[in-house]
């Protein structure tokens, strides 16, 4: 039972390995799979934000998803959505026609909560310069241009912790300005998967639970690919973990966290309890045999 038991354990290990060493990324932190926090870790946080990256980066997640756009005048900033509508009460406008000033004197915390009061959206540059060297980035290229964030990040030279959401012709521009970085694409539904394999040759994919299988995620393993896929909600997770998925992009990554830590445990728990019954196993074998030694001995000397 030991033996078959570190087979599986070393067989997990060499895959994960090979894996995270196959698609150009550190080893996961936590139970073997990668822990994207959606737009950072922001229960109770304000979305998109430093605040909310800096507690993705003080749970551990992997990578912290961010939103890029332009603004104006040719800055790069973190939101999601196209207006700032939704993050600035009383305020409307559309974040591609607003300048970098004008986006950064809006509150956009304190509609969360008064603690949150005052909270700015940041920069893009901002972001990188939080992340260097603690997390990963998970890089949505919402609305803005490849080559100024392929300089930006080649400036604090962090093309390998940064792994690209890009897909059609921002794919290719991406191979051709900085073959070093990373891209991920989306095939989105399953019958495109096969395409995208065969041209793109990708390092990692990303996939929506809407589109994503046990066949999907087996597809890409078999091509060399890894996955990271975005759940549904928490309820999907046992699922993407059965089927062996690497990562999950996920709006709880502390929740997330806990559970994998807890799957870790448990199979080290059991790998100590098979240890024990081998030993107890074996030394009730030793005490046999050694019965049986004092038994032939007693047998020989009546001879």
């Amino acid at each position: 039972m030991l033996k078959k038991l570190t087979l599986v354990l070393a067989f997990l290990l060499v895959v994960t390995v090979v894996r995270a060493a196959d698609s150009l990324l550190p080893p996961p932190k936590h139970g073997g799979v990668y822990v994207a926090a959606h737009r950072g870790a922001h229960e109770g946080i304000p979305e998109n934000t430093l605040a909310a990256y800096q507690k993705a980066i003080d749970l551990g997640a992997d990578f912290v998803e961010i939103d890029v756009r332009t603004t104006k005048d040719g800055k790069f900033v973190s939101v999601h959505n196209s207006t700032i509508d939704s993050y600035a009460p009383g305020h409307t406008g559309r974040v591609s026609e607003m300048t970098l000033d004008e986006l950064r004197a809006l509150d956009i915390g304190s509609r969360v909560g008064p603690e949150w009061a005052g909270t700015k959206i940041p920069t893009f540059e901002e972001v990188l310069d939080l992340c260097k060297g603690k997390i990963g980035i998970y890089l949505d290229l919402k609305a803005a241009p490849v080559p100024p964030l392929v300089e930006a990040i080649k400036a604090r030279g962090m093309e390998r912790n940064v792994i690209w959401y890009v897909g059609g012709p921002q794919l290719h521009e991406l191979k051709e300005v900085c073959p070093e970085c990373i891209p991920m694409p989306d095939p989105g539904p399953e019958e495109n998967l096969a395409k995208l394999l065969a041209d793109e040759k990708p390092r990692i994919v990303a996939s929506v639970w809407e589109y994503y299988s046990k066949s999907f995620l087996d597809a890409c393993h078999k091509a060399g690919a890894i996955v990271i896929v975005d759940e549904s909600d928490p309820t999907c997770w046992e699922q993407a973990l059965a089927w062996g998925t690497d990562g999950i992009q996920t709006d709880h990554p502390a929740d997330l966290i806990k559970l994998l830590e807890e799957r870790a445990k448990k199979t080290a728990d059991a790998g100590e309890a098979a240890n024990a019954e081998d030993l107890r196993a074996g030394k009730e074998r030793l005490k046999s045999l050694d019965q049986q030694r004092k038994y032939q001995e007693k047998q020989q000397a009546r001879r």
